[in-house]
């Protein structure tokens, strides 16, 4: 199975999901550091609709000044126009496989896509 994560190094959540990827022998991983190598704006609108999920729940707050920026009242598209020109909107880690997209917090719900 192929699998992608927008992975973040200094996250926690992060590190444990990639790791439970990792320890899978039938995971073919692909590893993207979204805040180096980040997903179009066109990406994410994928990843999100595929999650069953608004951008908006895809918002991260923590960490940021989303809510100063007034993002979590926002539409889906200014959303995503923040979160193209600056992933550090993106809540991570995203996951996708062949069975779906998923917001891996907490880490267990990677195994929902395996």
């Amino acid at each position: 199975m192929k699998a992608t994560i927008w992975h973040n190094p200094k996250c926690g959540t992060s590190r444990k999901t990639l790791a439970i990827l990792e320890e899978r022998d039938d995971v073919e991983l692909t590893v993207v550091e979204y805040l180096k190598q980040p997903p179009t704006r066109e990406k994410l609108a994928q990843l999100y609709k595929d999650a069953g999920i608004t951008p908006n729940q895809g918002l991260r707050i923590r960490g940021t000044d989303a809510t100063e920026r007034g993002l979590p009242d926002a539409d889906a598209d200014a959303v995503l126009d923040a979160m193209a020109a600056d992933p550090i909107f993106i809540e991570r880690p995203l996951v996708e496989t062949d069975k779906g997209v998923a917001i891996c917090r907490p880490q267990e719900e990677v195994l929902k896509l395996l």
